[in-house]
């Protein structure tokens, strides 16, 4: 079989009508028939062309799905491309394999349902005066405030595994305003608690409390418009 070196394999993007390579494992797939590589691009995230070694780390498949498609070669790797996995990540995985298939998208909807709930109920209460909306707005954003901890977690190891904890601006702000939402979470919580009437007026601390659980639904909004950036980036023309 031919030999490809990464340089000769970026020229068999899928573009301009070209064939449509990709690589892992060491072996060059044509997945030009595909119809998920339509112009070379899959999901609008991965480019043909290119070793997928790191890319299917991120996907929720296995490399198996590759072998519906034809091998027309081999991929000389250079020495130490290859990216070694961390030793403490290895036993972690070992500990719990599950961790190695996406821990975060199977934690991260609960505290994004949950604390868009909780303004949404809030605002429910104040329209109709019916009691049980703000008591289930209470206990979204309590749902919320426990899972948000183990999404914010998750959310690191996946970007450890996938990214090498390359420093991004997506997971920075993602990161960021995750921490706020953390903190803007418990004290509303905390204040809602103590003061279980604090919404009968929407004068002084009514108001304040309002705010406060209103700016929920704008941070969540934020890290999960960043969160698809890094599942589904825009095409740069």
């Amino acid at each position: 079989m031919k030999e490809f070196d990464l340089e000769a394999l970026e020229g068999f993007d899928g573009k301009e009508g070209r064939p449509a390579y990709v690589a892992h494992g060491g072996k060059v797939y044509d997945v030009s028939e595909s119809k998920l590589w339509k112009g070379g691009s899959h999901m609008r995230r991965h480019q043909a062309g290119r070793d997928l070694a790191t890319d299917i780390q991120a996907a929720p498949h296995g490399a198996e799905m590759l072998d519906r498609y034809p091998q027309v070669g081999v991929l000389k790797t250079p020495a130490g491309a290859e990216p070694e996995v961390p030793e403490l990540l290895e036993r972690l995985f070992k500990l719990a394999p599950m961790l190695r298939r996406h821990p975060h998208p199977m934690t991260v909807h609960f505290p994004i349902v949950c604390m868009l709930f909780a303004p949404l109920f809030t605002v429910l209460y104040l329209l109709t005066g019916h009691r049980p909306f703000e008591t289930t707005a209470l206990h979204c954003l309590g749902a919320g405030l426990l899972f948000l901890p183990v999404v914010i977690l998750t959310g690191l190891l996946t970007w450890w595994v996938n990214y090498g904890a390359k420093p991004m601006m997506s997971i920075t702000i993602k990161l960021s305003v995750s921490l706020v939402l953390f903190v803007t979470s418990v004290i509303g919580l905390t204040w809602r608690v103590a003061r279980p009437e604090v919404l009968e007026s929407l004068a002084g601390p009514g108001l304040a409390y309002l705010l406060l659980v209103l700016s929920v639904a704008p941070m969540v909004v934020v890290v999960g418009w960043f969160g698809a950036q890094l599942t589904f980036p825009f095409e740069k023309e």
